[in-house]
């Protein structure tokens, strides 16, 4: 026997397997002979291990565990869709393409919006090359090691070319049921809903897990079809199916908006009864020809839109109003409700806002209550069922004391405040908001770690973060952690010393003091010593600025505990430095130019190209009108594009903005 072609015949022969059971839904062989083909092809890769594909049906087990997930650019964004919440909305969708079409002769696509995690994959010599999650559409996780456990996704196609699909990997009810009685039996936290538990499983580092799991997926998106050449959405759906992708077949070519409606009404009354959830239904613009014509927002194509369900209500009982303290020592009544199962998530908590918000719902302690999730995604009180009282209820008092520390509470418009800047609970969301990502960008510090360390007394204020190596032996000690994971925490620590001064004033949570804000201030003052000797009037002379902001940045740094916080962290190595380079020469190409940046960019995010941009003394907008100078475009560059050229505005392509880069200095 030639084990490499015994090898070849097997892998043929299980992928083909494979594609009729999980996608076709039907079978030409026993379990038992798959199962043994499965354990001699298993056998012979041990044995003769140079003759292993790298798309093995064998790798379909998983057991590849990853330290973390590498991030993936993606080639073309992801973009999110636009959302409607009722048959007006959807009206006004269509109406807006008519409009940017000229026409009433179209079509659309009506499909199931799928609840699970968004997914990329990406083809070359018809083999899988990598599976990548949205992430923010510009940059995503490399998932593949779990990806490739889901039986339904081909690891190979019959086509040679570059080729990249989007769609959709969720977990069946079914699944999520048996997953969750193993997790009861291990006296293991359940998962709420299938959505949550897709994205658990595939964002775990253990890819034998993902593929316990059962996870599947549709596809739903072929970028690029026209090349293989598919003129309408319809078409492209089914040229994947012929390349043995699984596409949800549970979908309706329309002619209006009305068919749509009807497709809507139809499948709500079937939902239930899905093996999967469902939030939606999709609808596309069928000819792809258009797409361009139609066009795109920053965010979301308009040719294209995700209808949501009205959100489903339950009724619950209002156990208790309870209070918690944020970091500015917002006080925020919450909810504890009798646990109860709303669009397929358990509801035991939901915020009540402020005291006015309580009054004007009508709520009491004890009352039976109408819940629902806002969007099927955060809980709401709708308010209460007063029929249903019966003396016991009782009125909520808002106290005129802090919860935590006792402290009189002060109240500011509608909202409460603790304004005791020891308070134990703003200590705590100040140290997680110091950590978090958009601040100084701790890695292995979520809000959970922040308050583990807190209540163990490992942490009590910032500077304690940068002196956690004397806690070694306890936080490897603690429950899930590990030398790894620790050493992971420390390396992420150091590394945001490294950081610039933005980072660092926005973590230092100066009121008023935003993301935008602290760039500005980093910009124009250098280091922190320079802002700290800043005057009033010095702060208020900036543009940007205004006179309460000025005054808190002010008094922020007249305050003895706050020097002695800046000095503390100078002691540790923590920069305070602004380390962006916003010298340049006033006769560069960008200097005071308006510049919109549009579509995606292959060498830097349009986050990237703004920050270069703004170094160079440009002033990047989001929008294109009349007195835009520059419209620099990437890939997908939508109606940016097309209102640059209708108001005459100069353009560059990703090409031509890197040279007139290069002639700045900047490779």
């Amino acid at each position: 026997m030639d084990p490499k072609k015994r090898i070849d015949e097997l892998c043929d022969l299980l992928d083909r397997y494979n594609y009729e059971y999980y996608v076709l839904n039907q079978s030409s062989v026993e379990d038992s002979e798959y199962d043994n083909l499965m354990e001699e092809l298993i056998l012979l890769e041990k044995k003769y291990p140079q003759f292993k594909h790298k798309t093995s049906p064998t790798s379909r087990v998983g057991g590849q565990v990853v330290d973390s997930f590498k991030k993936i650019t993606h080639q073309v964004s992801m973009l999110s869709l636009g959302d409607v919440f009722n048959y007006d909305e959807l009206r006004d969708f269509d109406r807006k393409v008519k409009e940017a079409i000229n026409t009433s002769d179209y079509q659309y696509v009506a499909e199931l919006k799928i609840d699970g995690l968004a997914m990329s994959l990406v083809y070359e010599n018809g083999e899988l090359l990598y599976a990548a999650t949205r992430g923010d559409g510009v940059t995503g996780e490399d998932v593949t090691s779990n990806v490739i456990t889901i039986k339904s996704i081909p690891l190979k196609i019959p086509y040679k070319e570059h080729l990249e699909v989007r769609g959709e990997v969720y977990m069946p009810k079914a699944s999520l049921e048996n997953l969750n009685k193993e997790l009861i039996k291990e006296g293991k936290q359940t998962f709420a809903n299938c959505r949550n538990a897709a994205a658990g499983s595939i964002r775990n580092l253990d890819s034998s897990i993902a593929a316990k799991r059962k996870l599947d997926d549709f596809i739903y998106y072929l970028i690029g079809a026209e090349k293989l050449g598919c003129k309408t959405h319809d078409e492209a759906l089914k040229k994947l199916e012929e390349l043995g992708f699984r596409v949800n077949k549970i979908r309706k070519l329309c002619s209006n908006i009305d068919e749509v409606i009807q497709y809507i009404e139809e499948i709500a009354k079937i939902r239930d009864s899905l093996e999967y959830d469902i939030d939606g239904i999709v609808i596309k613009f069928n000819d792809l020809n258009k797409y361009e014509q139609i066009g795109y927002t920053a965010k979301t194509p308009k040719w294209a839109i995700a209808y949501k369900f009205p959100p489903k209500e339950a009724i619950t009982k209002l156990i208790d109003i309870v209070l918690t303290v944020g970091r500015t020592g917002k006080i925020t009544p919450n909810a504890i409700l009798s646990p109860v199962r709303v669009a397929g998530s358990l509801i035991q908590r939901a915020t009540l806002h402020n005291e006015d918000f309580i009054k004007e719902k009508n709520l009491m302690i004890g009352d039976y209550v109408s819940i629902r999730k806002a969007g099927d995604v955060i809980p709401e009180v709708v308010g209460p069922i007063k029929e249903k009282r019966d003396g016991s209820q009782k009125e909520f008092v808002m106290p005129d004391v802090c919860p935590i520390c006792g402290e009189k509470l002060t109240k500011i418009d509608a909202m409460h405040f603790c304004l005791n800047e020891s308070c134990l609970a703003r200590n705590i969301e100040k140290l997680i908001h110091f950590a978090s990502k958009n601040a100084m960008d701790i890695n292995g510090m979520g809000d959970k770690v922040v308050e583990q360390f807190f209540n163990q007394g490992f942490i009590k204020d910032i500077v304690d973060i940068y002196k956690l190596e004397q806690f070694k032996d306890d936080i490897i000690n603690i429950d899930g952690w590990s030398n790894k994971s620790y050493e992971n925490l420390i390396d992420g620590i150091n590394k945001s010393k490294s950081n610039s001064l933005e980072r660092l004033l926005f973590g230092l949570g100066i009121k008023e003091v935003g993301e935008k804000m602290a760039k500005t201030l980093a910009k124009i003052y250098k280091n922190i010593d320079n802002l700290a000797n800043a005057s009033l009037d010095d702060l208020l002379a900036i543009n940007d600025v205004g006179p309460v902001c000025a005054q808190n940045v002010y008094n922020y740094f007249r305050k003895d505990k706050n020097k002695e916080l800046i000095q503390n962290l100078k002691d540790l190595g923590l920069n305070m430095n602004y380390l962006k380079n916003d010298a340049f020469d006033t006769n560069n190409f960008f200097y005071n130019k308006k510049v919109v940046l549009t579509g995606t960019l292959s060498k830097y995010t349009r986050s990237e190209a703004g920050e270069i941009l703004e170094s160079l003394g440009s002033k990047v907008q989001n929008s294109v009108s009349k007195v835009t100078d520059l419209v620099i475009y990437g890939v997908e560059a939508g109606s940016k594009l097309d209102k640059a050229k209708k108001f005459n505005v100069q353009t560059l392509n990703e090409d031509e903005f890197i040279s007139k880069l290069k002639e700045c200095g900047i490779e």
